[in-house]
C-alpha cells in the first residue's frame, strides 16, 4: 500500500514538477502537508530516488545512448527491417538530430525525473545524511542536463508546483552544484565503510573532479578553457581520494563490471546496486541490456543482434592490451562467449563454429555501415562485452533485469586519468606520464615515452570505452565535430543537442540551444 501510495503522489508531483500541466490550484491542494507527512517518509522517498537512476542511466537509449552513440566508439546500424526505430540511432552517429528525436525528449524527461525525485525527499524530514545523499542525486541528475542540454530546469523544494521552473544557465548551474557538492560532502559516508551503491565522500569527490574538469568547457564547448585553480581543484580532490587507500586497478579489468562486481572490483566508487529486488521493481531496463543489444540471436544469452562499436576505434588497442578482453570465468567455458569486442568466428563452448538463422559461420566483421544489407544484416560490426553476462544469479538473469551486475557509475581509472590531464593542462607532463604508464602497464600495453593531449584522450577512450563518458571527452579534447567513420561532417550546433519541443512549449524559460 505504501509504496503505490507514494509512487501516485510522486507521479502527480511530478505531472506539475517539471512541465506546467494544466493541474488547478485546487488539485494541488487536495493532500495537505501534514497528511503527506503522515504516509510519506523521506527513507521511501530516498530509496525512490536511487531507483530512478535505473531508467536515466542504465538503459541504452537515455543518457548512454546520448553519450556513446554520438561518438567514434559505437554505432546502432540498421538491420534490415531492424534497429531502424525511424532513423534515430542513425541520426546520433552522423549528428543530424533534430528537437523531436524521441531519445533526446526520453532522456531529458528522465534526468528531470531523477532530479525532482531527489528534491522531494527535502521536503519530507531528512536526516542529515539523508539529505547529503539526496542532494548528491540531485547534483549527479543536473550534471548531466547540464553536460548534455547546457541549461538546467531547477526548483528548490519549497517552490510551488503550480509554475514553470526557473531555469539555470551553464555558469548558474556550475557554481550551483559545485557548491552544492562542497556543503553537503561532510554528511556523506566514507567508503568502505559504506557499499558502492549508496552516495558518498569519494563520489561526490569524483563528480567535483568532472565539474572542475570540465567548467570551461561547459561555458565554451567550442573552445574549452582550463583555468589553472580548476586543474588544482582537480588534483587535490584525486589526492584525498587517494588518501582513503581504498582503490587499486583491478588485477581483471573485467571484474569491475562482473556479475559480483560489489564484491570483486577494487575501482568502483558509485555503483547502482542490481539484481533480483533491486533492478527488477525498477522502471527501465538495467545493465542486462549491455549485452543483450550488441549480442546475435544466437548466441549464449540470445541478443537482440543491434549495436557495435568502429573497427577505427578498435584498432587504438594494441595486440596484448587486455582490455580488448578474452576468455573470463563462469562464462567462456559455459557459452563459449568471450568479453571485450568480438571479432572473427564466433564459438560455442563445445569450439563448435556458430552459425547465423541462416545457418552460414557467425563471422563478425571489421566492415559496418548504417544501413547494414545482404549477408551483413546479422554479422556487420565489431560486438562489444563490457558486462560479463550473469550465468549464476538465476536462469532469467541472462537476459532480464535478474542480472546481478551492479551498473557502474564512477571508478578509481578515471579518477587517475582526470589528475594527469590536470597535471597535463598546467604544463606537468612529467608527473602526469607515470600515472598513464600504471595504468597502461596493469592493463598489458606498453607505456608511452611522453604524454600528450591526444594520446590521452585515446587512452581514455581505452580505458573508459562504453561507459558514458567518450561525448564529454571529444568535447573536451576539441575533437567532436571532427570527421571519424561514417559521420563525414558536423556543424557546431551539434555539440550540445537541442531542447526538446514538448517542454519548449510547457516552460517558457527554457530557451532553445543555437542553431535548432
Amino acid at each position: 500500500m505504501t509504496l503505490n501510495i507514494i509512487r501516485s503522489v510522486i507521479v502527480i508531483a511530478c505531472c506539475v514538477g517539471y512541465t506546467a500541466c494544466s493541474l488547478d490550484e485546487k488539485l494541488g491542494s487536495t493532500l495537505t502537508k501534514d497528511q503527506a507527512d503522515s504516509i510519506i517518509k523521506a527513507p521511501q522517498l530516498l530509496q525512490n530516488a536511487y531507483n530512478n537512476l535505473q531508467n536515466a542511466y542504465q538503459a541504452f537509449s537515455q543518457t548512454w545512448g546520448m553519450s556513446e552513440m554520438s561518438t567514434d566508439e559505437a554505432l546502432g546500424p540498421t538491420r534490415g527491417g531492424d534497429w531502424d526505430d525511424n532513423g534515430v540511432w542513425r541520426a546520433l552517429h552522423e549528428h543530424k538530430w533534430t528537437p523531436d528525436h524521441a531519445h533526446i525528449q526520453n532522456t531529458f524527461s528522465a534526468l528531470l525525473l531523477e532530479q525532482f525525485s531527489a528534491t522531494n525527499v527535502l521536503n519530507f524530514h531528512p536526516t542529515p545524511e539523508q539529505e547529503a545523499e539526496a542532494r548528491f542525486l540531485r547534483a549527479l541528475s543536473m550534471f548531466s542536463v547540464l553536460d548534455l542540454y547546457g541549461q538546467v530546469p531547477f526548483r528548490n523544494p519549497t517552490d510551488t508546483l503550480l509554475t514553470a521552473p526557473k531555469v539555470f544557465k551553464a555558469p548558474e548551474a556550475i557554481d550551483f552544484i559545485i557548491a552544492e557538492l562542497n556543503e553537503i560532502l561532510p554528511n556523506l559516508a566514507d567508503r568502505p565503510a559504506a557499499q558502492a551503491y549508496v552516495a558518498n565522500k569519494d563520489a561526490a569527490r569524483f563528480l567535483l573532479m568532472k565539474m572542475y574538469l570540465n567548467k570551461g568547457t561547459f561555458t565554451n564547448r567550442q573552445t574549452p578553457t582550463f583555468d589553472a585553480a580548476d586543474m588544482q581543484k582537480v588534483i587535490t580532490l584525486a589526492d584525498e581520494i587517494n588518501a582513503t587507500a581504498t582503490y587499486r586497478l583491478a588485477d581483471n579489468y573485467y571484474d569491475n563490471f562482473a556479475r559480483d562486481n560489489d564484491v570483486k572490483s577494487t575501482e568502483n566508487i558509485f555503483t547502482q546496486q542490481n539484481g533480483p529486488g533491486f533492478s527488477t521493481v525498477r522502471n527501465g531496463d538495467a545493465v542486462f541490456c549491455r549485452w543483450m543489444c550488441t549480442l546475435h540471436y544466437s548466441q549464449t544469452p540470445s541478443g537482440w543482434n543491434g549495436f557495435t562499436t568502429l573497427s577505427d576505434f578498435y584498432d587504438k588497442y594494441e595486440a596484448a592490451d587486455k582490455r580488448l578482453g578474452g576468455a573470463y570465468p563462469n562464462l567462456t567455458e559455459k557459452t563459449g562467449l568471450k568479453v571485450g569486442f568480438l571479432v572473427g568466428q564466433q564459438y560455442d563452448q563445445h569450439g563448435n563454429k556458430i552459425l547465423d538463422r541462416k545457418g552460414r559461420p557467425l563471422v563478425f566483421t571489421r566492415e559496418v555501415e548504417l544501413r547494414a544489407t545482404g549477408d551483413q544484416v546479422e554479422m556487420a560490426g565489431i560486438r562489444v562485452i563490457k558486462y560479463p553476462p550473469d550465468l549464476l544469479t538465476s536462469e532469467k538473469s541472462l537476459s532480464n533485469n535478474e542480472a546481478s551486475n551492479d551498473f557502474v557509475f564512477f571508478r578509481y581509472a578515471d579518477v587517475m586519468l582526470m589528475k594527469a590531464e590536470a597535471l597535463l593542462r598546467t604544463g606537468k607532463g612529467g608527473e602526469a606520464l607515470p600515472i598513464i604508464n600504471q595504468i597502461r602497464s596493469k592493463r598489458g600495453a606498453s607505456t608511452f615515452g611522453a604524454l600528450t593531449l591526444d594520446n590521452l584522450l585515446d587512452e581514455r577512450g581505452r580505458e573508459l570505452y562504453w561507459e558514458g563518458w567518450r561525448r564529454q571527452d571529444l568535447i573536451r579534447f576539441g575533437k567532436f565535430l571532427q570527421p571519424w567513420q561514417l559521420k563525414p561532417t558536423d556543424d557546431p550546433k551539434y555539440l550540445l543537442y537541442p531542447i526538446p519541443t514538448s517542454d519548449l512549449a510547457v516552460n517558457k524559460n527554457l530557451e532553445q540551444n543555437p542553431g535548432y
